[in-house]
């Protein structure tokens, strides 16, 4: 065993074979001490090709970091891993400096995810996953992981996945996960973002275009545990793209609930427009859902339903919703928002959502837009 004297991590760069042999264990590489504080030695793993990036996946350990070269993936089994990294010595799957990288679902099995991770402390950024049977890419009970300027588009399900009990900590940032579609469900389950089915706090959605796809922009379905969502835009929706005959695709902009779950979700200046139901709905959730400064505009259901809980809304904005500004329960709370009396409406710069399917800033940030913008300091999202 190699030693370390000192706390600082070390960083080696292997070839693709030795960096397999490392994270599979062999080779003797020290991974830490369980006292002197010494931190894990990182290993970075450069890949070309689908089997090396199959391996290095699958052979990850605290520590790697898993660069891929630009160019088009196609793997033949789902990406997976239940390795575990840590807070100080995280594994990191990227792109390889500003190469473009595109992981391609289509040689998979019916039913297969493209990628899944069943780990701790993972950074996923700036990756593209398409194509998938099933889900794009699924994190599975993660805590800490960091997903961050990703894009899932038209994969067989929902583009991308929290779920499981101990999901915690988790930060999806900068996603755009759109055209997604279950041709089994007839379009009834594919969403931008899906967080279901678990619990565990601290996790947050912020910077995401969830666009086009069959049911909803982005679904909490049985999640038990408040989740973050902010600067967020959901659009177009639970329309029939597919020429599906027996289509049954939803299309809420924020679905926030559903299964019986009641929990106090966080949703702060985000839009929901041009969707096929409603812009942002409890979806039967009872609990304190906070809705602060969103806009919810040419949906066609109702800007805000919030029929049924305790949801408390302030300074959100809704115009032109065929069905209404908002319906409310007696139980929910609404303060400050353009339905509420003597509250006016302000007037949108643009209408015209072109600049808001732009290409994004270099940091990965939301492209620059007027459109849904007001000037307003006080309702209303600010769209950034």
């Amino acid at each position: 065993m190699l030693q370390s004297t000192g706390r600082h991590r070390r960083t080696r760069t292997l070839s693709i074979a030795a960096a397999v042999a490392v994270a599979a264990g062999a080779g003797g590489v020290y991974l830490g001490l369980s006292n002197g504080g010494a931190e894990a030695a990182s290993t970075t793993v450069t890949v070309s090709n689908t089997a090396q990036l199959e391996a290095a996946v699958k052979n990850a350990a605290a520590g790697t970091t898993i660069q891929v070269r630009g160019g088009t993936y196609q793997p033949t089994a789902t990406l997976k891993s239940t390795a575990n990294g840590t807070s100080s010595a995280r594994i990191t799957l990227q792109a390889y400096g500003s190469e473009k990288v595109r992981i391609d679902g289509s040689k998979l099995p019916d039913g297969s995810w493209l990628a899944g991770i069943y780990g701790d402390y993972w950074t996923v950024q700036n990756l593209t996953f398409v194509n998938s049977p099933a889900q794009g890419f699924v994190a599975t009970s993660s805590v800490g992981g960091v997903f961050k300027n990703l894009v899932t588009a038209d994969n067989g399900d929902s583009g991308f996945t929290l779920r499981g009990d101990g999901t915690t900590g988790n930060l999806v940032q900068n996603l755009d996960s759109y055209g997604n579609y279950d041709p089994a469900g007839h379009g009834q389950n594919a969403d931008g973002i899906a967080v279901k089915f678990g619990s565990g706090t601290g996790n947050r959605i912020t910077g995401a275009r969830l666009y086009n796809n069959s049911d909803d922009g982005i679904d909490l379905w049985q999640f038990s545990s408040p989740v973050t969502i902010e600067h967020t835009w959901a659009y177009g929706n639970g329309k029939n793209r597919w020429n599906d005959s027996a289509f049954e695709g939803n299309g809420n902009g924020f679905k926030l609930g559903g299964g019986g779950a009641s929990v106090a979700h966080v949703v702060n200046n985000n839009a929901a427009w041009d969707n096929s139901l409603h812009g942002f709905t409890e979806n039967s959730n009872t609990g304190a859902i906070a809705l602060n400064r969103n806009t919810a505009y040419a949906n066609a259901e109702t800007g805000f339903y919030f029929a049924t809980g305790k949801a408390r809304l302030g300074r959100n904005l809704a115009v032109g919703n065929k069905k209404g500004l908002s319906k409310l329960g007696s139980s929910a709370v609404s303060s400050a928002n353009n339905w509420d009396g003597g509250v006016a409406t302000p007037a949108f710069r643009s209408k015209d959502a072109a600049t808001a399917y732009g290409a994004r800033k270099a940091d990965g940030s939301l492209p620059a837009t007027t459109f849904l913008t007001t000037g307003s300091t006080t309702i209303g999202s600010t769209m950034n």
